[in-house]
């Protein structure tokens, strides 16, 4: 195996095919990037095992040639190292010689190293194959799909149902996320063309990795079957496994009556927020109480150990009796920040059930908050 290839669009490939790679894995194999030059190009590929990701740099970009003096072949490289010497070469093109199948040997103009490389054989097969379920859906619309609902998924291990975000379809050219770590909940819905039918729970922090690879490509293809989804867009390809066990969340656990309404703007009300909490530990059980009234609505936060905050919403409108509620300030700034709304409503039944976060002018996305107890 012999190519000599553009330094930018291989370190690009290297960077994107990377974020699927093993930090810590019981199979050292996985901390390898798989480099298989075929007649497409050369095809990237790092896995997890939980996540998969295939890079294909094609031989020409147009006019321009982008690998050259290729023969053939496919060889396992250490991701890092092999990344970490084309990041820091000062050269337009590096090339690659894999010696005896057990070197891989790097030249980047006065500088070159040999590493070692392993016999490709030993990877594990990943299927890259688009299956079962299939629509086409625009890039801006899924990357806001999951930065509307992959927050409020868990991060804890207790649970791994809850750290996926729930995608359904059922046929009505709309695709649902829904996730929740069980103290909040979070639920966006966009349009697609295709009539599909599924319900899979997609890793939420696969899903975040993959909208950063979007960059500016326009559109994925997305396939979901019984034991992966895979994203395919421009040259790059993304399967992750999914997570068994029936996700609780549900469109039908929504209120949708309410009892007190509180509209504020966005931006106003996260800096109060922010400004109470100063005074609050780091902890995220810490609670902060909003205190409204039809002449009045005011955020208070109180620690034994720092004092105490309060500071009065100026610009805000309020419909209801007087309602005190508290809350956990970081799910709330969380919730009013994915909604990229100017203005946003909070709507409550009371003072201990859920409440809504939502902007009026865009129903598809909608942040619930249960309250906390607070003595």
């Amino acid at each position: 195996m012999r190519f000599t290839i553009n330094k930018e669009k291989f370190l690009k490939a290297l960077n994107a095919a990377s974020h699927g790679v093993a930090v810590k894995s019981p199979n050292p194999v996985l901390s390898n990037v798989k480099l298989d030059l075929n007649e497409k190009g050369l095809e990237i590929t790092g896995s997890n095992a939980e996540l998969a990701i295939r890079v294909t740099i094609p031989y020409m970009e147009g006019e321009t040639e982008i690998i050259r003096n290729a023969s053939m072949g496919k060889t396992l490289v250490n991701a890092r190292n092999l990344t970490e010497f084309i990041r820091r070469v000062d050269v337009n093109e590096v090339s690659i010689e894999v010696i005896d199948d057990s070197i891989a040997k790097v030249d980047g103009g006065r500088s070159s190293v040999k590493l070692n490389s392993i016999n490709a054989d030993e990877y594990p097969d990943i299927d890259f194959d688009v299956a079962g379920q299939v629509f086409d859906a625009s890039c801006a619309d899924i990357a806001l799909l999951v930065d509307q609902s992959a927050f409020a998924a868990s991060t804890k291990e207790q649970r791994p149902v809850l750290a996926a975000v729930k995608l359904e379809a059922a046929g009505n050219g709309q695709l649902v996320a829904i996730a929740t770590d069980s103290a909040r909940l979070a639920c966006k819905t966009i349009h697609i063309s295709q009539d599909v039918h599924f319900c899979a729970n997609v890793p939420a922090r696969v899903l975040s990795d993959i909208v950063r690879l979007f960059e500016n490509e326009p559109n994925v293809r997305v396939g979901i079957d019984d034991h992966k989804a895979l994203f395919q867009f421009g040259n790059t390809i993304v399967t992750s496994r999914l997570i068994p066990g029936d996700h609780p969340g549900n469109k039908s656990i929504i209120p949708t009556s309410f009892n007190y309404f509180l509209e504020v703007n966005s931006q106003e009300f996260l800096s109060a927020i922010g400004r109470v909490c100063s005074i609050l530990s780091a902890d995220r059980d810490s609670a902060v109480k909003l205190l409204m009234r039809e002449d009045e609505v005011e955020v208070q936060a109180k620690s034994e150990s720092n004092g105490s905050a309060n500071e009065s919403i100026q610009t805000f409108s309020y419909s209801g009796e007087r309602l005190e509620v508290s809350f956990n300030p970081v799910f709330v700034m969380d919730a009013i920040r994915a909604l990229k709304s100017e203005d946003v409503t909070l709507c409550f039944q009371s003072e201990m059930k859920p409440f809504v976060a939502k902007n009026v002018k865009d129903p598809s996305a909608i942040e619930i908050i249960t309250p906390m107890r607070t003595y």
